[in-house]
């Protein structure tokens, strides 16, 4: 029986394709066919053979025959709605002709921050199927970070990007460019925080947890902070920032500590906010890789960063919670709903 290391020495000797193919196999040995994906699904969804509309919610369901596919896929109708459903009906992998191996890498490729061409290369995936995932995987990533809660001391600040309108908008038929087009890469014409700017209110703690996302166009006011961190700080929490005056209002409406560090001043006895202006570096050195985000993707990169380049949870980990959250997830947007968000927040 041959080793480990006579393996490694026959490997050596592969081609790339014949590595692939070697790895593709492997893949479906361990991991299976496109049918785990279902067993996954189930395991999730219907835990405790608890099988439930993944239209309404409703447990008012009956199994409904088989549809006639090459895997035989279970049918179910809901008495409730009235609507047929499979398992997969309302999931990120609705539709897919991909097995959970190639999921597993995408998820993968996003733990490392790879691009849509990179990531569809590494997955054997076509380009737009790469970031039709991403921001579907994206979209269940928020609704989990949604429910991230501030506690301690935390450290809040806010970021500016330029507004961005990127993006292929001739088969769009309700996107009207509301300014001039300008060249890709060039500064904003108007100078200080005008309303070519996004801002972007976050805060973090000293437990990997983060909060942010884009908020207005310019300066933030009261209601921006309120939009953006209402019910994400406890009240029990010491929130540091700058002398902006809009968390002044905020703080006090929400009974939250203020200890406020005026400009041009590090810290205030044990108190500073060196740790969220190290995020917005952070922040800003993982979207200028992506050559240009597009503002109404903008809150999902930087869920992105907050997840995997933030929080203190292991890659391994990432991985798994990433996968489980996004398979589970109850999607309701479509392909083409995808492009047509709203250009501006």
């Amino acid at each position: 029986m041959a080793t480990l290391k006579d393996i490694e020495n026959m490997l050596k000797d592969l081609t790339k394709t014949e590595l692939r193919k070697l790895l593709k196999k492997v893949d479906k040995e361990l991991l299976g066919q496109p049918s785990d994906i279902k067993a996954l699904l189930t395991a999730k969804r219907y835990a405790n053979n608890h099988c439930h509309c993944t239209l309404c919610g409703s447990l008012n369901v009956k199994k409904d025959g088989h549809r006639k596919d090459k895997y035989n896929t279970q049918k179910y109708y809901c008495n409730d709605c009235k609507h047929y459903f499979t398992i997969t009906t309302n999931s990120i992998v609705s539709g897919t002709r991909k097995d959970l191996t190639t999921w597993q890498k995408y998820i993968n490729c996003m733990i490392n921050g790879f691009t849509v061409r990179q990531s569809a290369d590494e997955c054997g995936i076509h380009k737009n199927t790469a970031f039709r995932w991403r921001h579907k995987i994206l979209d269940a990533l928020t609704n989990m970070m949604n429910e991230v809660e501030l506690d301690g001391i935390v450290e809040a600040d806010e970021t500016y990007f330029k507004q961005s309108f990127k993006g292929n908008h001739k088969k769009s038929k309700t996107f009207v460019m509301p300014r001039k087009r300008h060249s890709r890469g060039g500064k904003s014409k108007k100078r200080g925080l005008s309303k070519d700017k996004v801002c972007v209110p976050c805060a973090v703690n000293k437990d990997g947890l983060s909060v942010g996302k884009p908020a207005t166009l310019g300066k933030p006011t009261v209601s921006t902070m309120h939009k953006v961190f209402d019910g994400r700080i406890t009240s029990s929490a010491i929130l540091c920032t700058d002398g902006e005056k809009a968390y002044q209002k905020f703080s006090k409406d929400n009974k939250i500590e203020l200890v406020q560090i005026s400009g041009g001043k590090g810290k205030k006895g044990s108190y500073h906010i060196q740790h969220i202006n190290n995020y917005h570096s952070r922040l800003k050195d993982f979207i200028k890789k992506f050559n240009g985000v597009s503002t109404k993707y903008l809150g999902n990169y930087i869920v992105w960063h907050n997840f995997v380049n933030f929080a203190h949870d292991s890659r391994e980990n990432k991985e798994e919670i990433m996968l489980n959250y996004a398979i589970n997830y109850p999607m309701t947007e479509t392909n083409v709903m995808i492009p047509n968000r709203p250009a501006t927040p």
